[in-house]
């Protein structure tokens, strides 16, 4: 099965490159769902939409009883105009594959197509999932409400290529490690009610910029001041927008940012100290201040044996000197894969494609960012070698 994925290495590659001249955002994904849908029915495996264009759910039978392994890609791009010079670049304007999704989706359906081959080596089912939505944290959820996970699979397994575990880790490495590997993700919105004047006279009204100011300071001080230094936590406010012109205070005015936390615990302490923050801050400076919170994914947290399992496949599919199963700690990046690993035993690997000799070290979301392509058969093995070592006779 390894070595199948390495001959089918020029095949990914078109894969890929097909899915990356047509990115498109969110949950709704015509034009990319219908190309999987088209490849999947090319092999014969039996798929369905999630919902309509919200995805791609198949099934491999292996005519035997067993247990359900569900391998997820995601394929969603984001409002990111390309820069990349690529000679196959987004072709649609003002939307870029700034993520790898393009990657994951072409890895995964080569792994299906040799998966698909050795099936009577394995006992079970895999279920394989083509996700929308991830960029705005919502697909990982509508694709359970529409029957993802029914009936109940026994482990889930995903992976993402690119920079994320650091720029530093050569091309080619797969981080399969235990425990929490990235954060959480969540919105906040404050607005902010002052009283308008001219700004001669901010006597006679109550400034909003400088009650958003104070609620800046006070924010992160909860983050300093609040939360176990042991625990990595980040709040940062990436949006104050206020008034018109030079010389109006204004009524209003708004902050949006995002938390961050590695802890269930720290997480939910934030999201419920920012409320309290900002309208105690306003009400002393004479404000009212209406927060809302958009909540999106928890933590990813590898169980442990399904951690050690992926790492002997990929060590199994790329050899154990390019596997490594510790990391310094979570990346604060986040992953709507977190609401299949609260339900479902699972672990969510990265395959590094840093390559600065080609350009490939860019951070994700980057108008530039790229993958080095020698590794995509890298990723299709070690799917397929987990979909053995999971399914596959003892």
């Amino acid at each position: 099965m390894i070595q199948e994925c390495r001959m089918m290495q020029e095949e990914i590659v078109k894969l890929r490159r097909d899915l990356h001249r047509i990115p498109e955002l969110g949950c709704v994904l015509p034009e990319t769902c219908a190309y999987v849908e088209a490849r999947l029915k090319e092999l014969g495996i039996p798929c369905r939409q999630i919902a309509e264009n919200g995805g791609i759910l198949a099934e491999i039978d292996t005519g035997k009883p067993g247990k359900t392994l569900l391998l997820r890609a995601d394929m969603d791009a984001l409002p990111v105009p390309e820069e990349t010079g690529l000679p196959f670049s987004s072709e649609r304007e003002g939307r870029m594959h700034a993520c790898g999704h393009d990657a994951h989706t072409a890895m995964l359906l080569a792994a299906a197509k040799v998966i698909l081959k050795h099936r009577e080596k394995l006992s079970g089912t895999v279920r394989l999932l083509f996700q929308t939505g991830e960029e705005v944290m919502d697909g990982a959820e509508m694709a359970i409400r529409e029957g993802a996970l029914e009936p109940r699979p026994d482990a889930v397994f995903g992976m993402h290529i690119g920079t994320i575990m650091g720029a530093e880790i050569p091309a080619g490495t797969v981080i399969a490690a235990p425990g929490c590997v990235m954060a959480s993700c969540d919105r906040f919105l404050i607005r902010i009610k002052g009283v308008g004047c001219h700004g001669s006279t901010p006597e006679k009204g109550v400034d909003p910029i400088t009650v958003g100011s104070h609620i800046v300071t006070g924010l992160q001080e909860l983050i300093a001041r609040e939360c176990p230094g042991r625990d990595a936590r980040v709040l940062t406010v990436c949006r104050f927008t206020a008034g018109h012109t030079w010389n109006v205070i204004p009524d209003t005015a708004e902050l949006e940012g995002t938390v961050r936390a590695v802890s269930d615990e720290v997480r939910q302490q934030i999201l419920g100290r920012i409320r309290e923050i900002a309208q105690g801050i306003a009400h002393t400076y004479r404000a009212e201040a209406e927060v809302e919170m958009a909540l999106g994914s928890a933590p990813v947290i590898n169980n442990p044996e399904m951690a050690e399992l992926a790492a002997e496949a990929a060590a199994a599919a790329v050899g154990a000197d390019h596997v490594m199963t510790q990391i310094a700690g979570p990346t604060m990046i986040a992953e709507d894969f977190a609401s299949y690993l609260q339900r479902v035993p699972g672990a969510f690997l990265f395959l590094s494609s840093s390559n600065p000799a080609k350009g490939t070290d860019r951070p994700h979301h980057s108008s530039r960012f790229d993958i080095d392509e020698d590794v995509l058969w890298e990723g299709a093995a070690v799917f397929a070698s987990i979909a053995k070592r999971y399914l596959g006779a003892k």
